[in-house]
C-alpha cells in the first residue's frame, strides 16, 4: 500500500493536485532536533523551474508539522509533515480526460479505481508526492549522523550524482539532444554510502539489496537498478569479480559487490545505480486510445512537465536510501531510542 519500513515507517499521502501532499512516520526516536531549516536544502534541490530541463511549476514547498514535533524537537510520537499544492492547473487535465496519456498511470488507475480515481496530474501516482520522501529523507539522514553505540559520530553519508543524460557522460550535451528533438529524455543517477556498519540487512527476502530495491521502485520513474558492478558482472571471471578482503575491518581491495555480501552490508562503500525513464509527458505527437470512443488518435500531452526527470532523483534517491539504511539500523539497535542533540 502506501507504508514501508519496520522500525522507522513511513506511511505517504495526497495528490499532485489535491489540498497537500505529505509523510507520516512512525518510530522516529525522541530529541531529534528538528526545525524548518533542516529540510530547506534538500527541497530546493528536488524542486523543478530552478534548472535547465525542469518543469515550471513552482510551489513553495515549505513544510507544516502537524505532530510529532515539540519545541523544535521529535517527542517519539508519529511525526507529521504537510506539504501545500498552490500553484495547479488543474484544466490542463480536464481536458485530456478521455486519452489516457502513453507511459503513465492514467489507464490501469481508471481500471484499478473504477474511475474515482483523481486523474489531475497523475493524482497519487505523481512525482509531486517524492517531496515527502524527500522531509523524511531528511530526517533519516540525521538519525544517522546519530548514530553510533558509542556516542561517537558515525560520519553516515549518503549522496547521489547523476553519471549520465540520454546516454551522454556531459550532462548539458544530453539535455540539448532532447531540446532539439523537442523531446524528453532519461538518465543514469548513481548513489555512494560511506561509513556504514557491518551487519545490516538479512539473508534472502530482506537483504539489503532487496529493501533498497522495493523503496527505490517507490520513486516514479525508475526502469532499473543494479549495484557494484551490477550487469557488469555477467561478463567477467569469478576470480576477477570477487573482492579480496584486506584486513580485519573487512576492507576489500575492490568493490565489485557494492559493499553487501549475502545480503548483508559489509563496511565497505555502498554503491548502486539506477535507471530513469524520460519523461512520459512529451510535447511529442503520440498514439493512443480515446476511450470514450474506441478509437486511436493522435496526442500530445499538455501542462507543464520535466524534459528529464533525472535531474531531480538525486535528492530524492538519497532519501529513499536513507530512508531504508535508517530502519535497518534501528532494527539492529546502533540508533538510540533517545537521541541527545
Amino acid at each position: 500500500m502506501n507504508s514501508f519500513g519496520r522500525l522507522f515507517r513511513v506511511h505517504i499521502f495526497g495528490e499532485s493536485h489535491g489540498e497537500s501532499v505529505g509523510i507520516n512516520i512512525d518510530g522516529c526516536p525522541a530529541g531529534l532536533s528538528l526545525k524548518v531549516d533542516d529540510f530547506l536544502n534538500d527541497i530546493e534541490r528536488r524542486k523543478g523551474g530552478t534548472q535547465k530541463g525542469t518543469t515550471p511549476r513552482q510551489e513553495s514547498d515549505l513544510p507544516i508539522f502537524k505532530s510529532g514535533i515539540f519545541n523544535d524537537t521529535t517527542t517519539g510520537a508519529p511525526v507529521t509533515i504537510l506539504f501545500e499544492n498552490n500553484n495547479t492547473r488543474s484544466g490542463d487535465y480536464q481536458k485530456q480526460r478521455a486519452v489516457p496519456r502513453p507511459g503513465h498511470a492514467d489507464f490501469v488507475a481508471h481500471q484499478k479505481y473504477g474511475g474515482f480515481e483523481d486523474y489531475r496530474g497523475g493524482g497519487h501516482f505523481s512525482g509531486r508526492l517524492t517531496v515527502a520522501l524527500v522531509a523524511a529523507g531528511v530526517i533519516a539522514k540525521k538519525l544517522l549522523q546519530a548514530a553510533s553505540p558509542t556516542g561517537n559520530n558515525t560520519g553516515i553519508s549518503v549522496v547521489a550524482s547523476i553519471l549520465e543524460i540520454g546516454g551522454e557522460k556531459d550532462l548539458e550535451k544530453g539535455l540539448q539532444k532532447a531540446i532539439d528533438a523537442k523531446d524528453s529524455i532519461g538518465g543514469i543517477v548513481e548513489c555512494r554510502v560511506n561509513g556504514l556498519p557491518v551487519s545490516l540487512g538479512e539473508p534472502f527476502f530482506d537483504s539489503a539489496e532487496s529493501l533498497l530495491s522495493h523503496a527505490v521502485f517507490a520513486i516514479p520513474a525508475i526502469r532499473g537498478i543494479e549495484f557494484g558492478t551490477g550487469f557488469a558482472a555477467a561478463r567477467m571471471f569469478g576470480s576477477d569479480h570477487n573482492d579480496a578482503i584486506a584486513n580485519m575491518s573487512g576492507t576489500t581491495i575492490t568493490n565489485h559487490a557494492g559493499g553487501i555480501a549475502g545480503g548483508i552490508t559489509n563496511g565497505n562503500e555502498l554503491v548502486f545505480r539506477i535507471a530513469v525513464k524520460p519523461t512520459s509527458s512529451t510535447p511529442k505527437l503520440q498514439q493512443t486510445l480515446n476511450w470514450e470512443t474506441g478509437a486511436v488518435e493522435a496526442f500530445s500531452v499538455k501542462g507543464r512537465h520535466d524534459l528529464c526527470i533525472a535531474l531531480r532523483v538525486p535528492v530524492v534517491l538519497e532519501a529513499i536510501t536513507a530512508i531504508v539504511l535508517a530502519d535497518l539500523m534501528l532494527t539492529e539497535q546502533k540508533i538510540p531510542r533517545i537521541i541527545h542533540t
